[in-house]
């Protein structure tokens, strides 16, 4: 029996006071202001964020609202007045999404949306939603929540995308696209210093932009960061929580000749910090650790390790964009390449003593390149059709140090994939109203493991990275199939739409390089691929100047889910088991709105809930030795059932002065299961933000003052439960809590 029953869920009522409570302070703050000043010709955060952001969801420019897709899309002003630093920014701020980094150690993506995640730090699970940076498809999840500055775009889509953005994108894709050099010249630079925690963190980025010649521009932008620790180790009382970040990106466009560009991108980013602040509290069974044990809503902990992690990561993309006659269409091109390594000390039993300590060597190299057209032939059809090829190889060394050092245990293993895939996606305009939407994804995979047992390796020292652990598992898979989706847009009217679609897509199978169970009926893999359904229906609707409202509601049914078991361990301590384990359904709802209560003060607001179940259950999930009514009972993880966000922005005229935007937002996301027994879980979180910038009326000056996660709440990446024979109790590593900001731009 659970010490913890499933996640108990509270119903929207008990949530309206608090939006209500929020609307009410901030829309009294603001028409205070509002009140004070005449209004003047709309400028500033407020009318920022009302603007329309062209996306490119379906491989070509469009405004959001004309896309038959829910989708969350920030411009590059935008991102600037929400003070985006990496992608968990976005967190808890879109319907049904959440985009944490995972904590193991710093910038895994643990995304999730509309329940489809996963929870895993092994470089060779593959996630439910996709990440692409300028095009190129991020191969493993590791680095991609490091910081990210000078970006064009962000674009959030949800559901599957797998026509056009291939596999692994079942709960969504991610599309971060950086700015291109300026036809005249640019510069700027930018200041910020944050506090809060024990130690400040401060903040320099800047770029250069302009012409060369006639037809080549580049831009060269910089960034650091140097953290110098929020948190407190209470095993010392000293901050912790460093780090110390430089990334560099030179990009270079040229028009070859009137129908042809290229633009070529890259990356060098290097980053070096402490490990996880990881917390120890009770657990899930009720075990508390009697070595160091907190309260789970502080930020308290005590690590006798600081740990470390060392971060490099190289990224080059070249784009090259042709304009034919042929259909009056693009032939596009995009290479990219990338290699990231990252090597990592943590302290996993997260006590003042040396119980657990792990070592994490990684290394991956991938190549990718997209080939594909899009046209328009007549008044009725669009066409884009392309050609996929990716590959990516993985070495992965980990050592678990135990028992004060007297427990050594050596694996990993190395993994390589190769992917080829073909797609169409085509738009027919019935009639002025309707269009009907097809299309198909061809994909072959292939993979191929080695892997070395941690646990069989005891005590006998080996690397798998330099060729020294024996191998103990060995295999090769490929894996095959069609990703249809067939959809509509009704235009209503010239500002409203009705959108429709179902679909099918897959994540892919594969094999398990973390493998320490000592069971026979645990091996690496390979586990099969999950297949997902789903069924969406949508609404969109502009408002003109005033605004926009978005609605979607979805049904997805999902075969063979692809599972990280996450278990103690008295030999390993800690155990992942990937399996295939349940069928399950899961179907919600999203209203997205943005309304301009006058010509300077903006709400914004977003609503989504999900209701999540398992039809049958494959799987021992919750341990107790059968397979029963008990394990279908269980939360899926990461399905989180209510999410919601209300915001006000009000831009202030101040004359030859200037003027001033402010801001105030909060979200909530509720309280979700982690672990597949629910004995892990992750509390409920409220964010309150707000900020106030004052611009120069030339816009060379801007000043900020900002304050994030003013309550205090604590944020927990993960809650892997420990076993009895370190103690018990949790390794939960922490996110910040409350955090002030100046920053200071100047733009010239």
């Amino acid at each position: 029996m659970n010490y913890r029953t499933p996640i108990n869920k509270k119903p929207l009522p008990l949530h309206i006071s608090a939006i209500l409570k929020t609307v009410t302070i901030t829309t009294v703050a603001s028409l205070t202001s509002v009140a004070a000043i005449a209004q003047s010709a709309p400028r500033g955060s407020a009318a920022l964020l009302l603007e329309e952001v062209v996306v490119t969801a379906r491989k070509r420019e469009e405004s959001a609202q004309d896309t038959p897709i829910a989708v969350s899309a920030y411009g590059s002003d935008q991102l600037d007045a929400l003070k985006v630093r990496d992608l968990s920014s976005l967190a808890v701020s879109m319907p049904n999404v959440a985009m944490d980094d995972a904590g193991t150690t710093r910038g895994i993506a643990n995304f999730s949306i509309r329940g489809l995640g996963v929870n895993s730090s092994i470089p060779s699970i593959d996630p439910t939603v996709g990440v692409f940076v300028d095009g190129v498809y991020m191969g493993t999840n590791a680095g991609v929540v490091l910081d990210m500055f000078d970006l064009q775009s962000i674009e959030v889509l949800r559901g599957p995308q797998g026509i056009l953005f291939g596999r692994n994108v079942t709960g969504g894709a991610v599309l971060v696209n950086t700015k291109l050099p300026t036809e005249q010249f640019e510069a700027n630079l930018r200041g910020i210093y944050e506090a809060g925690g024990e130690a400040p963190n401060k903040y320099w980025m800047g770029s250069v932009s302009g012409p060369v010649s006639d037809s080549v521009a580049a831009k060269l932008s910089v960034y650091t960061n140097r953290d110098d620790g929020w948190f407190k180790n209470e095993v010392d009382g000293e901050a912790f929580g460093q780090t110390d970040t430089v990334v560099v990106r030179p990009v270079i466009t040229w028009d070859i000749n009137d129908t042809t560009r290229m633009v070529l991108r890259y990356e060098y980013q290097e980053s070096e910090s402490t490990g996880a602040a990881g917390q120890n509290h009770t657990n899930g069974r009720g075990l508390t650790n009697p070595f160091s044990s907190f309260d789970r809503d502080s930020h308290e902990f005590a690590n006798d390790e600081e740990g470390l992690l060392e971060a490099r990561g190289n990224m080059f993309s070249a784009t090259v964009d042709k304009d034919v006659a042929f259909g009056d269409g693009t032939v596009t091109n995009i290479f990219g390449w990338r290699e990231f390594s990252s090597f990592s000390f943590s302290d996993i039993d997260s006590t003042a003593l040396s119980l657990f300590h792990s070592i994490a060597d990684m290394r991956t190299e991938q190549y990718s390149n997209e080939l594909r057209y899009s046209g328009n032939f007549g008044d009725r059809w669009t066409l884009t059709s392309g050609l996929y090829y990716f590959t990516n190889e993985v070495n992965y060394y980990e050592e678990r140090n135990q028992a004060f050092g007297a427990i050594n245990q050596y694996g990993g293993g190395d993994y390589e994939v190769t992917s080829m895939g073909a797609f169409t996606a085509a738009d027919f305009a019935l009639t002025d109203q309707w269009t009907l939407t097809a299309g198909i994804r061809f994909t072959k995979e292939d993979k191929e493991a080695q892997v070395s047992n941690l646990t069989l390796n005891t005590n006998q020292a080996c690397n798998i990275i330099d060729g020294t652990c024996p191998i103990h598992f060995d295999d090769e898979e490929s894996w095959s199939n069609w990703s249809p989706k067939l959809g509509f847009m009704y235009e209503l009217d010239m500002d409203a739409r009705v959108y429709g679609s179902w679909s099918r897509g897959y994540r892919s199978g594969g094999y398990n390089l973390r493998n320490t169970s000592t069971r026979a009926d645990v091996v690496p893999g390979p586990f099969d691929e999950e297949t997902v359904n789903t069924f969406e229906l949508g609404y969109k609707m502009s408002l003109g100047d005033r605004g926009r409202l978005n609605a979607a509601i979805f049904h997805t049914q999902i075969e063979d889910m692809q599972r990280e078991i996450n278990y103690p361990d008295p030999i390993a301590s800690v155990t992942q088991d990937i399996r295939n384990t349940a069928d399950a359904t899961l179907m919600g709802i999203e209203i997205d709105a943005t309304y301009a209560l006058t010509d300077t003060l903006l709400l914004t607001a977003t609503l989504g809930y999900t209701d999540s179940a398992y039809d049958e259950v494959t799987y021992d999930l919750n341990g107790d030795g059968v397979i029963d009514g008990a394990d279908e009972d269980l939360d899926i993880p990461r399905a989180a059932e209510l999410t919601y966000s209300i915001g006000l922005s009000h831009d202030m005229d101040l004359g030859d002065a200037g003027y001033v935007s402010s801001r105030i937002s909060f979200a909530y996301r509720d309280e979700s299961a982690y672990t597949d027994d629910n004995y892990g879980y992750i509390d409920e979180q409220e964010i309150l933000d707000l900020g106030v910038d004052y611009h120069t009326n030339d816009e060379k000056w801007v000043v900020g003052l900002y304050g994030k996660n003013l309550l205090d709440t604590v944020k927990h990446g993960g809650d892997t439960q420990l076993p009895a024979s370190l103690g018990g109790g949790t390794f939960s590593p922490l996110s910040k809590g409350r955090v002030y900001g100046l920053e200071l731009t100047y733009n010239y």
